[in-house]
């Protein structure tokens, strides 16, 4: 990696800023003043130090974020705001992403990261991880909604929706469900129990793998990851 990337990478300004403090003589490699930006070191063995401080270096970052409604799942949006606006800047600078998505009026589990290759493991078809929402529903819920799922409901547009697990929390005029589903198609809840002639008035996700919301967590709100949960997503990419 070249070192002007490194430091830019970690706040440290443009590279032509990066470039004054080598002038200035106020960075160094293993122990010695540098002069050129461009130079290409090790990041994880070479010690790099600026102002007498040492430059601890992260290849990716994992972050939980507990989604608000009204916010959407993209980098970036010139009309709403992203789950990205909710990050510190030293968390921007790594550019994450949301892995996957939440429709704009969902809340809940959230992963932002910049590990490309385990946001494709997660987002895969073929992995088939478990969603797991938390939903309210105008209409009443039955068990013949529970076998349409286990069967795999149509939707509007004909495509047949892969087996789902329908739990029924509490059922009324407003019905409270849990559902697992195993694909993230476009408003795929919600399309879901149109199928069924009902509607979502609210929805939550709140697992997804083995990946559990952190209840702690207030909308908005994010950490990083623990060390079990880090473990659980780089097995996905093993």
């Amino acid at each position: 990696m070249r070192l002007d990337k490194l430091l830019a990478n970690k706040g440290y300004g443009s590279r032509k800023e990066v470039k004054n403090l080598l002038k200035k003589k106020r960075v160094s490699v293993n122990g010695e003043y540098v002069k050129n930006s461009s130079q290409h070191i090790q990041p994880e063995v070479d010690i790099v130090m600026v102002d007498k401080e040492k430059i601890n270096y992260q290849e990716f970052i994992y972050l939980m974020l507990h989604k608000p409604p009204g916010c959407i799942s993209a980098t970036e949006d010139k009309r709403h705001r992203t789950v990205l606006d909710l990050l510190k800047d030293e968390h921007r600078l790594f550019k994450p992403f949301p892995v996957g998505r939440l429709d704009k009026d969902t809340e809940g589990l959230l992963l932002i990261t910049n590990d490309g290759e385990l946001a494709h493991k997660l987002a895969s078809p073929k992995k088939e991880i478990d969603k797991v929402y938390y939903a309210r529903i105008e209409g009443i819920v039955t068990s013949e909604d529970i076998e349409s799922f286990q069967s795999g409901v149509t939707l509007e547009d004909g495509y047949q929706a892969k087996p789902a697990a329908l739990k029924i929390l509490h059922q009324g005029e407003i019905s409270e469900i849990e559902v697992t589903v195993t694909e993230g198609k476009y408003h795929q809840v919600k399309r879901m129990f149109e199928a069924v002639g009902k509607k979502v008035i609210y929805l939550k996700r709140k697992q997804m793998g083995e990946l559990r919301l952190d209840e702690r967590l207030s909308p908005g709100s994010y950490r990083e990851l623990t060390e079990e949960e880090l473990d659980y997503c780089l097995s996905l990419k093993s």
